[in-house]
């Protein structure tokens, strides 16, 4: 007896069984029957092997990661016509860089930033050129700026696609240089970009894409930048430790728990600068100190909707000019100068007059003589490579407030930070001191640090030139690194810890150079924060898109359940077909009794 069991592959409660002896039909018609049901089967066993969108979510996020800085490395396709490109101009105080980033189309999630990247040309080499003299010497001749800015143009239309420049969006920011001009000179250099540059490149650019930005605007960049690259802008996985808890001034927005972002510090020879993220609302003492914190903090939403709070930021930001590891040097001895003339002058002591009786600087190497000069007036120095007594002596050049906890270096506002659930990156200086000379560079620690910078001041001059002769040093290193190393790691460390008051333990500092072994510019935060909101109108399209479609996509694509009661009404039409042949067949059966009676009673033979 022929049976078929509908026992597999579905629910318990659909389970039963059908004889194929109980339906008198034809071996054709039963044929039929058994080919219908098997197809059934081959469906829903198809359906399980498919592939469906909640299973491919459901990916090792540090496999993507890893792929994805593999193909950063790779040249960009610029024959791919789904790619955007932008480009942003660097007008320095000594140069200017143009660079070119291109970005996929949005992955539709209004929680996540564009994946904008540098463009890498065919020999996988950043797009980047750079042109010196600073556009600030334009000052006299403001009509020769966009012929200025030509050859930078000119690099970049030629690396992006000729029938993508219209849809190219075009920056030019202008930093230190251009702020020291008067208003008058930056007006007129702005004015001739904003007329000659669009007759000249097809480029998407108006009158508010070319500006004068200013160091706060300039450090918000550099650590959205940062940050972005570091993928702490990316929503925070499921059991990670390092998120923080963040609320707004808002009485209506409720706190967000996100990824825990980096904070940076940058010491350059001139200037030095912070910026890190302040999660939590800032109470002020007084309304003096909220009108200067208003210098100081920016908040900003990165996100592509202003409804959306995932992406509010509250960054404090602040720089220092005259706090560089050069330029505190020489204040330092600008002070030499004037205290030890002074005390010529006024007691007759003539220690570090002359070359016989230098003065004693316990910032320089042990047995390295210096000589210093200022408004004609020369002092001689001996150095004693005494650590402890530098930081001292280096110490009062903070410009600290004696016991004020929310002033930073000069007495500026210094909105408070949580060392107890935060990161830090130092660039430039902070990597230098730790790297070139002591080779300690990456991780920081003010033991292992205070050691090694200790035993440094103390070793001889003619020990160190030795060793640096002997290439036991980084190859940046020289002997002006040498002599003044002394001296900016014990910098270094009071800014670090007198004057941004980070504590001696503090455990989540690094050094470092390169960020994933390239170096991030502040263009990068810039343009990501510029163009934020072209995501939404991506997202606007694709959610009417969605919403007009057809209820039979959304059924097949998005609920397996309706795929299964949709076999399964299938399967009871085929049983109801199968049931009405078994009905005519027996309608067919009777009528043929009925025939052969009528033919008996009338005597005619019956057929077959």
């Amino acid at each position: 007896m022929a049976r078929l069991s509908f026992a597999c592959l579905l629910p318990a409660s659909w389970h039963f069984s059908l004889s194929l002896s109980m339906l008198s039909v034809t071996p054709r018609q039963r044929f039929i029957g058994i080919v219908s049901f098997f197809t059934c089967f081959l469906l829903i066993f198809l359906a399980l092997l498919r592939p469906w969108p909640w299973s491919q979510a459901i990916r090792n996020s540090r496999l993507e990661k890893y792929l994805d800085m593999v193909e950063n490395m790779e040249a960009t396709d610029t024959e791919d016509p789904s790619l955007n490109f932008g480009v942003v101009v660097d007008c320095g105080s000594s140069g200017s860089r143009v660079f070119v980033y291109y970005w996929p189309p949005h992955n539709g999630n209004p929680h996540s930033l564009l994946d904008i990247r540098q463009m890498k040309d065919r020999n996988r080499i950043p797009v980047v050129k750079k042109i010196k003299p600073g556009i600030s010497t334009l000052a006299s001749t403001p009509d020769k700026a966009s012929d200025y800015l030509q050859p930078l143009l000119s690099f970049a239309a030629d690396h992006i696609p000729k029938k993508k420049h219209k849809e190219t969006l075009l920056y030019i920011l202008c930093t230190a240089g251009m702020r020291l001009l008067p208003e008058s000179q930056q007006v007129a250099i702005l004015e001739d970009l904003n007329t000659d540059i669009p007759l000249q490149f097809d480029f998407l650019f108006s009158s508010s894409h070319a500006e004068v930005i200013s160091g706060k605007q300039e450090g918000v960049y550099a650590w959205i930048g940062i940050n972005f690259v570091l993928g702490r802008f990316d929503h925070a996985e499921e059991g990670e430790d390092t998120v923080v808890t963040v609320t707004t001034d808002s009485q209506t927005q409720h706190p967000v728990s996100r990824k825990r972002t980096v904070g940076i510090l940058d010491m350059g020879g001139a200037s030095l600068q912070i910026a890190y993220e302040v999660p939590t609302s800032v109470g002020f003492t007084s309304p003096e100190q909220e009108e200067a914190a208003k210098s100081v903090l920016a908040e900003f939403n990165l996100g592509c909707d202003v409804q959306h709070t995932q992406h509010v930021y509250r960054v404090y930001v602040s720089t220092f000019l005259g706090f560089g590891g050069n330029m505190a040097r020489q204040r330092y001895e600008d002070h030499l100068i004037n205290s030890t003339v002074y005390r010529s002058r006024m007691t007759g002591d003539q220690t570090g007059m002359s070359a016989t009786s230098p003065s004693p600087d316990p910032c320089l190497p042990v047995g390295l003589t210096d000589t210093v000069q200022s408004d004609g007036q020369t002092v001689f120095l001996r150095g004693q490579g005494d650590w402890s007594r530098c930081l001292d002596v280096v110490r009062p050049f903070l410009g600290k407030t004696n016991g004020s906890t929310s002033s930073s270096l000069g007495g500026v506002y210094q909105a408070p930070i949580n060392f107890h659930n935060s990161e830090f990156y130092g660039f430039s200086e902070f990597y230098y001191c730790m790297e070139d000379v002591l080779r300690i560079g990456g991780h920081y620690s003010s033991t292992k640090y205070t050691r090694a910078a200790t035993d440094y001041c103390a070793t001889k001059w003619s020990t160190l030139k030795q060793r640096l002769d002997s290439k036991l040093f980084t190859s940046q290193t020289d002997l002006h690194r040498l002599k003044y190393q002394c001296f900016k790691s014990a910098w270094m460390y009071e800014v670090l810890h007198t004057g941004f008051q980070f504590p001696k333990d503090y455990p989540n500092l690094k050094t470092a150079q390169l960020v994933y072994d390239k170096e991030v510019q502040w263009t990068l935060g810039a343009i990501l924060f510029k163009i934020r909101f072209l995501p939404l109108r991506d997202l606007q399209v694709e959610a009417f898109r969605q919403s007009h479609s057809s209820w039979i996509r959304f059924s097949f694509v998005y609920n397996h359940y309706l795929i299964f009661a949709c076999i399964l009404v299938v399967v009871l039409a085929i049983l109801l077909y199968i049931l009405r042949l078994r009905r005519i067949h027996r309608r067919e059966q009777r009528s043929a009794a009925t025939l052969d009676l009528l033919r008996v009673e009338e005597g005619e033979p019956l057929k077959g």
